[in-house]
């Protein structure tokens, strides 16, 4: 028997990480630099994966993998299709901005400075716009439309990409199967809804698409602004005139599914805990009321909207009597949702013209950015969890439809990120970017402290002060190990303090909106006694003490913050309050119709 080599540990410890990066489909040597907690994310796909946008731009990163569809799961279903493709950050990049995170000293802004106009951020006019389905014909086979579109998409990146560097354009989505999702959601509805957070409405209201919807489908467009619970109720006016006075033809809508009642004295310690909402939490959502009177404006008596209208009043009636026993009610009263992961044949065109209201029904679209409540405000339109929600940004990885009533069906489509100049870290505090995969976090806690006074809120002291009284220059480095040093976060192997785990703890309380970044329309500092004074925020403050949680109806439960950053290489698994962070597992049967059966069975036939 041959004599056995000698084996070091470091050897040992390079044979491991070998043949984890074979197990994961990578060739030998093409592991990414550990430098840093996110360089073993930081994988080399490319050597793996294709991408529509590959021939543009090498540097693509793909976000939220998902592991191969097991037996269970529809026949050559690929479940990463419709993940997130974001253009990825150079290395020189991602040094660059960790260097300013340590050395920039953190200055408060003005109050102007959170003043954001839309023309900044989007230009309108430019090539800043989203990709078009190009001109087809039923002559065309699939496999000619597909490439047709595909080209078309090449071109869209190209243009946008030589005129403007990485550096000004904001994240926006290169994945041509998520476009799709959109299209086929345009095309398939007769109303638009676009969902926009309250704290930032401009960074997810694009105005090509407001161009395209109103002009060259000639639909309705109805601007929701959700999280008004987030949000001064002088503010969500403010930005309500805004859009009123820049975009006539909006139907602008006031929404939150859990309000709460803005008279009510908030708790600076709140920050630090979460609170479960109990009972018959979607039922008392804000704002149904206002998206029925207008849908009715805009159908103009097409289609019989009564039964919306009854379900309206039997929820209302529902929440008043709830028995706030701090048990989810079982929700076996209504049909449950039905979901189809798509395949290619899905995404065909329906053709140049579409009957509108067919059978006395009317599809109602959901689109917008990821983050910004499209399955929660569908919850809380259906007045129960219908749809998976989760602060993950791409949970929703394919459109999906549900009757609301037997003459209302609603259709959830994927967020999708559209180009803009908008700064990446506030994309990052918006929640666009998933946060346990950002590369680096640090300067996106930067841009959060010199606008809130992150320091003052947490309590936190400068990790080089001896005297806790004395004042010290805070950088955002400083900031995140102080967050690091207060909550216990350390290394495992040194014991130092975790700051990239503090890092992204921060952005989540951001993002959550505990620490409570909200953004200006252009004037607001100068007009902010006018818009405290407006009968219509004195309307939405009495609205949402008649409807936010009261007495017996609804308990609270607070409980402490827990740790907000996964492990490395680990999954963000954050689900929303109301939410276990469950997967859109589809609840039929593979092969089943693209649309939810209609569970009244008013309709004939399957829409396709």
């Amino acid at each position: 028997m041959p004599r056995k080599k000698p084996f070091s540990v470091k050897q040992k410890k390079k044979q491991l990480q070998d043949k984890r990066e074979r197990k994961r489909g990578l060739q030998d040597g093409l592991r990414s630099s550990s430098n840093s907690r996110s360089g073993s994310r930081e994988r080399r796909e490319e050597q793996t994966d294709t991408s529509d946008g590959e021939s543009v731009t090498q540097q693509i990163r793909r976000l939220n993998q998902q592991p191969p569809q097991g037996l269970g799961g529809p026949r050559g279903f690929d479940p990463n299709r419709y993940r997130l493709h974001f253009e990825r950050d150079s290395r020189e990049e991602v040094e660059r901005r960790k260097r300013t995170a340590r050395e920039q000293v953190l200055r408060p802004v003005s109050a102007e400075v959170l003043e954001l106009d839309i023309r900044e951020v989007y230009q309108p006019g430019t090539i800043l716009d989203f990709p078009r389905r190009p001109p087809w014909n039923y002559e065309m086979s699939k496999e000619q439309l597909m490439s047709q579109e595909e080209r078309s998409f090449q071109e869209y990146l190209g243009k946008i990409h030589s005129a403007y560097t990485s550096e000004k354009l904001s994240y926006f989505e290169h994945n041509l199967e998520t476009w799709r999702q959109l299209w086929r959601v345009l095309e398939m509805s007769d109303i638009i809804l676009l969902i926009t957070d309250i704290r930032h409405p401009v960074v997810n209201f694009p105005p090509a698409l407001y161009e395209y919807v109103t002009g060259e489908l000639g639909l309705a467009l109805v601007l929701v602004l959700n999280k008004v619970d987030l949000a001064p109720p002088a503010l969500v006016v403010a930005w309500k005139h805004y859009f009123h006075q820049h975009y006539p033809q909006l139907h602008i809508v006031l929404f939150t599914s859990f309000p709460r009642d803005p008279r009510a004295p908030q708790d600076p310690s709140s920050v630090l805990k979460k609170s479960r909402r109990r009972g018959r939490g979607w039922t008392r959502a804000l704002g149904p009321e206002q998206l029925l009177r207008a849908c009715e404006a805009i159908t103009v008596g097409k289609v019989d909207l009564s039964s919306w209208r009854e379900k309206i009043a039997r929820d209302v009636a529902g929440a008043s009597w709830g028995n706030g026993s701090g048990e989810e009610e079982e929700e076996e009263d209504g049909p449950a949702v039905q979901v189809e992961q798509q395949t290619d044949s899905a995404m065909e065109p329906t053709g140049p013209t579409r009957e509108h209201y067919k059978d006395g029904v009317v599809t109602i679209g959901c689109v917008g950015f990821p983050n910004v409540g499209k399955s929660s405000l569908i919850n809380g339109l259906v007045g129960r969890k219908v749809v998976s929600v989760s602060r993950t940004p791409g949970h929703t990885r394919y459109f999906q439809t549900y009757f609301l009533t037997p003459s209302v069906k609603l259709c959830d489509c994927p967020g999708l990120v559209f180009p803009s100049l908008l700064p990446r870290q506030l994309q990052v505090l918006a929640g666009i970017y998933p946060i346990a995969q950002i590369q680096e976090p640090y300067t996106a806690v930067g841009y959060l402290a010199s606008r809130v006074p992150v320091q003052a809120l947490l309590h936190l002291r400068h990790p080089e002060a001896q005297d806790p009284s004395a004042e010290h220059p805070w950088c955002a480095w400083d900031v995140c190990e102080a967050w690091a040093e207060k909550r216990g976060y350390k290394t495992a192997k040194a014991a130092r303090n975790d700051v990239y785990r503090a890092a992204n703890s921060l952005l989540r309380l951001a993002a959550d909106g505990r620490l409570s970044l909200c953004f200006h329309p252009p004037g607001y500092s100068q007009q902010k006694g006018t818009w405290e004074s407006h009968p219509e925020t004195a309307e939405l403050v009495a609205s949402q003490g008649r409807v936010g949680p009261a007495g017996d109806e609804e308990e609270e439960e607070e409980e402490e913050l827990s740790s907000s950053c996964e492990e490395e290489g680990e999954e963000d698994r954050d689900a929303d309050e109301e939410g276990e962070g469950d997967e859109d597992t589809p609840t039929s049967a593979p092969g089943s119709c693209l649309a939810a059966q209609n569970p009244y069975s008013l309709l004939g036939e399957d829409e396709g």
